[in-house]
């Protein structure tokens, strides 16, 4: 499979689409990110839509897509679920939205009933307060994952049976294993691969033992995405501990890939990434591969929607509709 990537179907379980001409990114347009993890970010300040990332996965079976919140206006949280939806009946995509609010807000589950009236609309991230080093002190105040209106609102996520996406640095998997594993029925989604950005003998002691407290919570998948670090190419060889530590850490089973597109591009093309993951993951066998490419997408999280099911699988892959159709939960 690894010489024919035609053949292997991939779900992207993570990217981004925005226009600047007619929506508002305040971290694009306005306020630069003076901590931005990859560093300069210019490039990014352009449109990135459909027609672009279907350019970039053109030598790919890419079958459906994840898009997840791009920090849009959050004056507007809903309005970026409202513009993708328009996105998807335009270009079939993306298949999937995991949207924003205010988990801390007490407007929290007014704002998600709102997502919930567009179909694609799966789960959530909001980005928790956080340390900007493993050696800065933990922010325990509004917003952080000590803050009991924040907890408040992951239990009404579990109550909604929506999913919710955890971006934070490795340093503060330890606090989310502890706020999140209890909710046994909430379906988090590890970002990024836990941002392993120091890639020093220490650091990446340090960052293996924060994947095993996250991940003895079996309520928790890992995307393996966005490798990129500030100073240093993406390269197969310095990637390649990283992506095979997170498997055996989490099993074939608890692992999806993500491209993280347009944002990975600052370090490393589609093809480059996609290709390299491929190699990296090579001892891998093809049933393997394709569960992380894309059956476990389908299983470990619930961002499947019939529109999906029908022109992806009846329409074009009749073949693997009775299969897949035993493995998906509607929410």
């Amino acid at each position: 499979m690894a010489n024919d990537m035609k053949k292997l179907k991939i779900v992207d379980a993570h990217h981004h689409f925005w226009n600047l001409s007619e929506n508002y990114y305040p971290w694009l347009q306005d306020t630069e990110e003076k901590h931005f993890f990859l560093g300069d970010y210019t490039e990014l300040k352009q449109d990135y839509l459909p027609h672009d990332y279907l350019q970039d996965a053109s030598d790919y079976n890419v079958l459906a897509t994840v898009h997840v919140e791009a920090e849009w206006d959050r004056n507007d949280q809903v309005g970026e679920t409202k513009w993708l939806q328009e996105i998807n009946k335009q270009f079939g995509m993306p298949n999937a939205i995991v949207g924003h609010v205010w988990l801390s807000a007490k407007n929290c589950e007014e704002v998600l009933c709102k997502h919930r009236q567009f179909e694609l609309f799966r789960g959530v991230r909001s980005k928790p307060e956080t340390a900007l080093t493993s050696d800065h002190a933990k922010p325990t105040g509004i917003g952080s994952m000590h803050d009991p209106n924040w907890r408040n609102g992951i239990a009404i996520l579990e109550q909604m049976q929506l999913s919710y996406d955890l971006r934070v640095p490795y340093w503060h998997l330890y606090e989310a294993a502890d706020v999140l594993g209890p909710h046994t029925n909430l379906k988090v989604v590890l970002n990024h691969t836990g941002f392993p950005w120091d890639r020093s003998k220490n650091g990446m002691k340090a960052w293996r033992q924060a994947m095993k407290a996250i991940a003895a919570c079996p309520n928790v998948c890992v995307k393996i995405s966005e490798l990129g670090l500030k100073d240093t190419p993406w390269t197969v060889d310095s990637n390649r501990r990283v992506v095979l530590d997170t498997i055996d850490i989490f099993g074939i089973e608890r692992c999806m890939w993500a491209s993280n597109f347009p944002v990975a591009g600052l370090k490393v093309s589609y093809k480059d990434q996609l290709d390299g993951m491929i190699e990296i993951m090579s001892g891998l066998s093809d049933y393997d591969l394709q569960k992380i490419f894309f059956q476990n997408f389908l299983h470990y999280t619930f961002l499947l929607n019939f529109q999906f099911c029908e022109y992806y699988l009846i329409k074009k892959h009749p073949s693997l509709t009775f299969s897949l159709l035993k493995l998906i939960h509607f929410p």
